[in-house]
């Protein structure tokens, strides 16, 4: 039985010490945060129920010099009421009930001494620390290890069994054997978060009685103690909203605070940054506005000299000659004379093509070239219209007719005349001026009528 203890004692040491590593949930987590010194609500009353192994054996102290050194397990049960005033100060009211019991070996001969003590009740009130619920980087603890201590006041009934077997009640020294006395508990242990409002309770008391009449043998100058490890729930009273005053890291709620009025600034501040981006754009819009409408003033679109702004007739055609408010000047009045008209019968009269074809022939070019001197001389208009006789089919002649008129263009243009004053048109055979019974009259519908302008 001593060797099961001291492994359950080196256990639960283990897991205390081991408990600080994992004792603190994730910083960014709210739901533990109460606004520094707000007043706000956090939960500060509980109640628990516990159940465990009560055993004259302890960790603390020479076991070997108690009067019994053989040390049995019994059930014990408490509770308690607990009020938290700060996140690591509280008190609480303790109850506990069960029975403590004992041996005694006699070398070994006979049946071994024992003693079994009834605990009827024992009330105690005890400080609790809560350790590790402090801490700059984490909101809420999910593992709270504490230390407790007090002082009790009890009641127990005690009866010894001696070698023989025979057992018999124990009386203090004033006779009584229902005994009361005080004792001062000591403990330790740990409580787990399993949800907002239950925790449960993993801990080890010891109990320092304050006499030696506990295990029925009045002998020594020692005191009996005995200890209590036990398993329980912690029940919190409140909303499950509402923080527990426990596990509330004050430290880390005026970091989150901090960080918080942080990013508020960081806001604001930003806010103002892009408020004055915002302003900044507008002017930059406003200023490119600015600049479109000054440079409106300097464009001049039709290149005709005269800036928009002035430009009555906008969109002059290119190399049009305008006056002061970009209006066309009005045309000189063109006057045909009769050498100019010679000129032009003299062209049509030398005008041969190649048989079928839009070729003209070189004979053709001396007569062309007076009339391209005379368009450019004079900027005259010239139309041409081609036509054929009924030779062939209609659609071979319409286009015949319009090439030999786009030839005749394409010379005077070479030779200087301006092609947007020259119009070439086919007519094909529609057009005829003579008969086309006749080789004479088909020759004479074979032509290209030029029209000075």
């Amino acid at each position: 039985m001593k060797t099961n203890l001291k492994k359950a004692s080196l256990l639960l040491t283990g897991l205390l010490a081991g408990s600080s590593l994992f004792a603190q949930t994730d910083s960014v987590s709210t739901t533990n945060y109460v606004k520094p010194f707000s007043g706000g609500p956090v939960k500060t009353w509980s109640i628990g129920i516990n159940g465990g192994l009560l055993t004259p054996f302890t960790i603390f102290g020479a076991n070997g010099r108690q009067d019994f050194r053989q040390p049995q397990s019994e059930i014990g049960y408490g509770g308690y009421i607990k009020k938290q005033f700060t996140p690591t100060f509280g008190l609480q009211a303790d109850f506990l009930r069960g029975q403590v019991s004992g041996l005694r070996g006699q070398d070994g001969v006979g049946t071994p001494e024992g003693f079994n003590t009834k605990l009827d009740w024992s009330a105690a009130l005890s400080t609790n620390i809560t350790l590790g619920n402090i801490s700059w980087f984490h909101s809420k603890s999910v593992i709270q290890p504490y230390l407790t201590a007090g002082a009790g006041y009890m009641g127990y009934k005690t009866t010894i069994t001696d070698g023989a077997g025979n057992t018999t009640a124990y009386r203090n020294g004033a006779g009584e054997n229902s005994i009361k006395e005080w004792f001062i508990p000591v403990g330790l242990g740990f409580k787990v978060n399993l949800g907002s409002n239950v925790n449960l309770d993993l801990g080890y008391q010891v109990n320092f009685v304050q006499s030696d009449n506990f295990d029925g043998y009045n002998t020594g100058g020692s005191n009996d103690r005995f200890s209590y490890a036990h398993v329980g729930l912690e029940f919190l009273l409140g909303s499950s909203k509402t923080p527990n005053m426990a596990t509330y890291n004050p430290v880390n709620s005026l970091r989150t605070e901090y960080v918080w009025k942080n990013e508020q600034t960081k806001a604001m501040l930003q806010a103002q940054i892009d408020a004055e981006k915002a302003k900044n754009d507008q002017l930059r819009n406003d200023l490119n506005t600015t600049n479109a409408n000054l440079a409106k003033l300097t464009v001049d679109s039709d290149g005709d000299g005269v800036l928009d702004i002035n430009d009555k007739c906008p969109n002059t055609p290119a190399g049009t000659k305008v006056d002061g408010s970009g209006c066309p000047l009005a045309k000189p009045v063109v006057y045909v004379t009769e050498e100019d008209k010679r000129v032009v019968k003299d062209a049509i009269k030398n005008l041969e093509f190649d048989l079928g074809k839009a070729t003209i022939r070189e004979k053709s070019f001396p007569s062309l070239d007076r009339v391209a001197n005379l368009l450019t001389e004079k900027n005259f208009s010239l139309k041409l219209a081609g036509h054929t006789d009924n030779t062939g089919s209609k659609e071979l002649n319409m286009r015949l007719s319009k090439d030999r008129a786009e030839a005749i263009k394409s010379y005077l243009v070479s030779k200087g005349a301006n092609a947007s004053r020259i119009e070439a048109t086919g007519y094909g055979q529609s057009q005829p001026i003579a008969t086309n019974k006749t080789a004479a009259g088909r020759q004479q519908n074979r032509r290209v009528e030029f029209t000075l302008y």
